[in-house]
């Protein structure tokens, strides 16, 4: 008899395609309904409950009630970790289509990693961020410099409140479009709130992806020299 925890019934609910793709969906941090992400999924909304259902029980999505309705989010930051790395190590969707093309380059330009900013934008970012002597790579953490909690501070990010949070506050994240690693953690979280507040990014509907608006590109490139 195995004394180890049971990897086996969390692979078997990642194995179903329709789950995988509903788990895809939550890794925007935000909650839906069944049937939005039945959408998501090209699924049938009972198809989606049963499914959602299933991943509830296996401690990988949780449910809120609000009347008559149900809305369905990741369980914790911590699944989101884990999908992004089992994500790193999937092989490629097969494109049959111009929109799905066009989505799949979507996502990997710019989106959402449960609650911080990934893809080619997330990457460039962090990396823009150390250049810039804001922050320091140490293993498997970025650490923030006295010029970072300088900039951060103007930039208009509380750190004495993030840092409050019972969370990893920076750690690395390896983005599986880039194979580099990004910013995660509540500092991640922070600055994407603070994208959102100036506008500079808004989201796609029905994907996880990020689009920057015409300011969002003046700011990245004149704060963090970076080219939209």
């Amino acid at each position: 008899m195995s004394i180890n925890p049971n990897m086996a019934e969390v692979a078997s609910l990642l194995s179903e395609a329709s789950r995988a793709t509903i788990l895809a969906s939550l890794m925007d941090g935000r909650f839906h309904t069944a049937s939005e992400l039945a959408f998501m999924a090209a699924i049938k909304p009972q198809t989606a409950s049963f499914h959602l259902a299933k991943l509830v029980e296996g401690n990988l999505v949780k449910v809120e009630k609000q009347g008559r309705h149900r809305y369905f989010q990741l369980a914790n930051v911590e699944i989101a970790q884990f999908l992004e790395a089992f994500l790193t190590i999937s092989p490629p969707p097969e494109v049959r289509s111009l929109k799905q093309s066009s989505q799949i380059k979507l996502l990997q330009d710019a989106r959402t990693c449960y609650d911080h900013l990934a893809g080619k934008l997330g990457v460039q970012l962090t990396e823009s961020m150390v250049s810039s002597g804001y922050l320091k790579k140490e293993e498997q953490q970025y650490t923030i410099t006295p010029t970072g909690q300088l900039f951060f501070t103007e930039f208009g990010i509380d750190l004495t409140a993030l840092t409050r949070k019972r969370r990893s506050f920076s750690h690395a994240c390896l983005d599986w479009s880039e194979r580099r690693h990004h910013l995660a953690g509540a500092l991640g979280q922070g600055l994407l709130t603070r994208f959102f507040d100036l506008a500079w990014i808004t989201r796609v509907p029905s994907i996880r992806a990020i689009k920057v608006t015409e300011k969002g590109r003046q700011g990245f490139k004149q704060i963090f020299h970076i080219d939209v």
